[in-house]
């Protein structure tokens, strides 16, 4: 199975494990575990959310501007 959201896509292979791609590029693969869960979870919950955490690309967007907003500056 192949799912893509926003830059995202991921490939379920027959062994079971889940293969990540960002742009097209493997991000992450999940074995056992985590990719059982991960399965699992994308069926309930929004697959780009998922597959950002899954890479560690979840803190991506407002930091930068967060950062040098006036109630955060020393």
């Amino acid at each position: 199975r192949r799912m893509s959201a926003e830059g995202f896509s991921y490939t379920v292979r027959k062994s079971g494990d889940v293969v990540i791609t960002h742009h097209g590029v493997v991000a992450a693969t999940l074995r056992g575990h985590a990719a059982a869960r991960f399965v699992a979870a994308v069926e309930t919950e929004d697959p780009q959310e998922l597959m950002a955490r899954a890479t560690g690309n979840y803190r991506r967007g407002n930091e930068r501007q967060a950062r040098s907003h006036p109630r955060n500056r020393s």
